[in-house]
């Protein structure tokens, strides 16, 4: 990761930023023909991001200026840690940031005696499976998938994603 940034525990003055890093990294997926305005729009919740951090589970990266510009959100599924969000303003993408950030999950997700982390991502996109896939994650069959995994999924359905284009990964820590 570049040296200009960190990656931090959050904290209360963080959370009325994070939601317009999500919705600034979700416009990138304009490039690759997504349309729907609400996927493009909606961002986790200023309340939803203070359970993470109530939790000990939203970490923050954060430019010189200490100003948070891409942050990781997780929780628990199935006994593996699981990462529920992770979003780089696109300002300061391709600095190895979401890599620090996953890393960092997964550094949290071994202190607390996880076996695996799971997430779920875009199959084809290149800064989501394949990104994770680069960094040890790998694609769980839908045989493999547990009920919760399966709900999740469907949440995402239900949100606006197409199901034929959503996988899970895993990876063993």
């Amino acid at each position: 990761m570049d040296e200009h940034y960190t990656i931090r525990p959050g904290c209360e003055s963080d959370l009325e930023l994070l939601p317009s890093i999500e919705r600034a990294a979700a416009r990138l997926f304009v490039t690759v023909g997504w349309e729907d305005g609400k996927l493009l729009n909606d961002a986790t919740t200023v309340e939803e991001h203070r359970v993470y951090l109530e939790t000990g589970r939203l970490w923050v990266a954060a430019a010189a200026d200490d100003q948070p510009v891409g942050f990781a959100v997780a929780s628990m599924v199935d006994g593996h840690a699981h990462l529920d969000e992770i979003d780089v303003h696109p300002d300061h993408g391709r600095r190895g940031i979401g890599r620090a950030l996953v890393d960092q999950v997964c550094v949290w997700a071994r202190s607390a005696g996880f076996t695996a982390i799971t997430l779920t991502t875009e199959r084809d996109i290149p800064w989501n499976a394949p990104f994770y896939v680069r960094l040890g994650f790998e694609i769980l069959a839908d045989d493999a998938l547990t009920d919760n995994l399966r709900a999740i999924l469907d949440h995402e359905v239900e949100l606006g994603l197409k199901r034929e284009s959503r996988v899970v990964m895993i990876k063993p820590l």
